[in-house]
């Protein structure tokens, strides 16, 4: 699939489903802000975690604005700010069982981060890995 970013408005967007199981407003940024910027790659991505495990995916942090990225001490040049990152928990499954499987997704690309309590997938195109 071919990178696609797309930008939306909470307010008139926010119910509008991406693919089967992920809406718009579950991308937005936790500091309130109507845009939101996802790149439809992401959504592919987590939509196949989310149909792999057959359990609900819950994204922590999709989309941040410069101001709350900086907030949360997120890095200059963050994935979150481009749209193509998500931290996300998958319902009774750890963190490091959703980075392995990210792994098959993303072999050769992506970032693909892994922490106590969540992972992080993003779709950059070079390959990072890293433990938080």
């Amino acid at each position: 699939m071919t990178g696609r970013i797309v930008c939306y408005s909470l307010r008139k967007d926010g119910s509008a489903y991406l693919s089967p199981d992920f809406q718009v407003r579950e991308f937005a940024c936790r500091d309130g802000s109507d845009k939101i910027i996802i790149d439809l790659r992401l959504v592919h991505v987590l939509q196949r975690i989310r149909d792999h495990f057959g359990k609900s995916v819950r994204i922590n942090s999709g989309y941040r604005t410069r101001y709350y990225n900086a907030k949360v001490g997120g890095v200059t040049n963050s994935q979150h700010l481009k749209g193509t990152a998500a931290d996300i928990v998958v319902s009774g499954v750890t963190p490091s069982a959703v980075a392995d499987y990210a792994e098959t997704l993303l072999p050769d690309t992506g970032g693909i981060g892994r922490y106590a309590t969540f992972t992080h997938v993003d779709v950059r195109k070079r390959k990072a890995r890293w433990t938080g």
